[in-house]
This record gives C-alpha cells, sequence and structure tokens, in this order.
C-alpha cells in the first residue's frame, strides 16, 4: 500500500475516530498506544511500527507508543482491548488470524464489540522452506506430503484458526490430503516460525513473505509458491495455480479501537 494512503487512512481514523482534532495534539495524539497482539518480529508488529512510523514522519502524530501483547494467538490482546471500553488512546493491529483464535479458543471477546477503524493491508501467503530443503519445487513438497502426510511437518506463525494454519488445510485439501492429517505446528509469531525453519525444525512453513524479506533476498529461505492471483514483484516462485493447484489464499491486517467510540 502506497504511503500517501496508509497516511490518509492513519489521519482518518485517529482524526475521525479517535476524536482528536490538529488543535488537541499537545494533549491527546502524543499518549496515543498500537498493542500488537503477538511477538516482536512478527508480521502484525512490523505492519504496526510501519504504521506508526509513519504517523510520525507525515506529522500525524505525536510520539505512539507500541508494545506486544503475547498469548493464545492474539486472544490475551483481544482481552484487553475489551477491557479498555472507551479508551481514545489505545488502537491494536488485528487480523485474520486474531479473528481464528477468538473463535478457535472459545474467548468470550468478540471482534465485532470492538470499534473498527481501518483496512490497512491485504497479502498473500507464501510456501517456504529453508536454503537447503531437499524440496526445490512446491510439486516436490506435495509428491512427499501426499505420500505420508503426517511425516512432512509444516509450521506458521499463527495459532489454530489463523491465516498460516487455514492456508496450509486448504492446500492440503485442494491436492487430496485430509487436512486432519496436516501435522501442524504453531509459532507465536513469524520470528519464532524463522527460527524454527532456518533449524530445520519443520519442513516447511506458511506466513505472509513481507516479514521475511532480507531472508529471501539473501537466500536463506526460497519461496515455492504464493497464494494469490499472481506472482509477487521479485520472488521467484510462482503461484498455486501456475504450480497446478487450484487455489487462492490472502490475509488482512487492520485496526481496532476498545468497544464504546
Amino acid at each position: 500500500m502506497p504511503r500517501r494512503l496508509i497516511a490518509a487512512l492513519a489521519l482518518l481514523l485517529l482524526v475521525a475516530s479517535c476524536g482528536v482534532t490538529r488543535g488537541d495534539e499537545g494533549e491527546g495524539l502524543h499518549r496515543l498506544r498500537m498493542m500488537v497482539p503477538n511477538s516482536p518480529g512478527g508480521g502484525y508488529d512490523l505492519t504496526a511500527r510501519t504504521a506508526v512510523k509513519i504517523m510520525e514522519d507525515e506529522d500525524i502524530t505525536g510520539r505512539v507508543e507500541v508494545f506486544n501483547v503475547i498469548g493464545a494467538g492474539g486472544t490475551v490482546a483481544m482481552a484487553r482491548l475489551m477491557n479498555e471500553a472507551g479508551n481514545e488512546d489505545l488502537m491494536m493491529m488485528m487480523g485474520l488470524g486474531v479473528v481464528g483464535a477468538v473463535y478457535t479458543n472459545g474467548s468470550a471477546a468478540r471482534v465485532s464489540d470492538a470499534t473498527p477503524l481501518a483496512k490497512m493491508i491485504e497479502e498473500q501467503e507464501g510456501i517456504l522452506v529453508p536454503a537447503d530443503s531437499p524440496f526445490r519445487t512446491v510439486g516436490d513438497l506435495v509428491a512427499a506430503w501426499t505420500a505420508n502426510p503426517e511425516s512432512i511437518t509444516v509450521g506458521g506463525g499463527s495459532s489454530p484458526g489463523g491465516p498460516d494454519h487455514l492456508f496450509p488445510m486448504e492446500v492440503a485439501q485442494t491436492v487430496g490430503i485430509d487436512p486432519t492429517t496436516v501435522n501442524y505446528i504453531s509459532y507465536d509469531g513469524g520470528g519464532d516460525l524463522l527460527t524454527a525453519l532456518l533449524g530445520n525444525k519443520i519442513a516447511a512453513g506458511t506466513s505472509g513473505l513481507g516479514e521475511y524479506v532480507d531472508q529471501i533476498e539473501s537466500g536463506q529461505v526460497r519461496v515455492l509458491a504464493v497464494s494469490g492471483s499472481e506472482r509477487v514483484p521479485g520472488v521467484d516462485a510462482p503461484t498455486l495455480r501456475e504450480a497446478g493447484i487450484d487455489l487462492e489464499f490472502t490475509n488482512w491486517r487492520g485496526i481496532l479501537a476498545p468497544p464504546g467510540l
């Protein structure tokens, strides 16, 4: 998403939704806080810090504090947001992963009770392997996976019900693998997933590509396929459809505020 569009969205959500005008900057905007529902280095964290940096660089806000609340795939952070009803100084980065976690964990917190501010980005998922993986193509991975589903361990940076979990389940179903046999390991954010991937603790990872740009460019991580309708510029990987897998899948991230605003 272009910088100016993110800045415009940020200005809209901060001024219109938080009830603060430019004349109130000294008393209101400088106290804003952005809560991230997973660990530092993950996709939510990077998206939140990028958005906050743009808000600050464009003089839309004063300083915005970014802090992480980790646990249960974002359910802990969502519960905290629900307990801050009427707080005009708090925002939370969220997305499909948090929605799934709230549902699968049976949380009393309801996403629909929060105040929606903006949808920031939509991104493709990728199938990732370490540089020394024996799988050179997504076809290689699928062949091994189909032959012995439980022997292929897939990791993701979201809890069960999140995009990194839903994506391999849908891939499995599309290629004829029973999703209940998928050996999925959940990591609390992209940073932990990357550690597992580079440590060869899993056969493949599923995640958005944005948080792995450095590792992809350096060759530490290879992308076997991407989940959208078009290839990702600068990434040498086919779409799933190009690879013969009839599936498209996208994740999204946005910003919520507490209830009652």
